[in-house]
């Protein structure tokens, strides 16, 4: 980033309103509610005990949270650990200058790194392609909801990935 030092880190629990002020910055609220939806998930992940310590990370520039990444432990074919990650949020005011992309190459390669098997994701094949994910199906795995399409994409990182539905922590059914 433009002569600054974007800083790479995993959540540590004082980072929780910071978080929530990206998520609030990064995100829409839907109509009729107070804040967007990604606010209320990430609260209930982290009570619930359910973001994974060390790949749940955020991105600091001078000791300022500018982007946050969940990653919360799912499960495919009922019982196989995988990686759901999202929501991924950044400030909009450093949007576009490779906050998100490294959160997302850090989170690959720490996911890589701590033997995790199989990371999945809902969002924009065109983003997340670069980063290696694939429409599930591509590799077997089923979307929570199959009106999804291709925007559920899941990158193995062993080629004994789990296959079959993929299911997010419980918070998820709660949007």
């Amino acid at each position: 980033m433009d002569d600054v030092t974007l800083m790479l880190r995993p959540e540590t629990p004082g980072d929780a309103e910071a978080v929530a002020a990206v998520h609030r910055a990064a995100f829409p609220a839907p109509e009729g509610a107070e804040e967007p939806v990604e606010v209320g998930l990430v609260d209930a992940l982290r009570s619930g005990g359910h973001l994974i310590d060390g790949l749940t990370l955020v991105a600091e520039v001078d000791d300022r949270v500018v982007g946050h990444v969940a990653c919360s432990r799912g499960v495919v074919a009922g019982s196989a650990a995988a990686v759901g990650i999202g929501p991924i949020g950044v400030l909009p005011d450093v949007q576009g200058r490779g906050v998100g992309a490294a959160l997302m190459t850090t989170v690959v390669r720490l996911a890589t790194e701590s033997g995790e098997t199989l990371l999945a994701l809902l969002g924009d094949p065109a983003y997340y392609g670069r980063f290696g994910f694939v429409p599930s199906t591509d590799v077997g795995v089923e979307a929570p909801d199959p009106a999804w399409g291709v925007h559920f994409q899941a990158l193995p990182l062993a080629t004994d990935h789990p296959r079959g539905p993929f299911t997010y922590p419980p918070p998820f059914s709660a949007l």
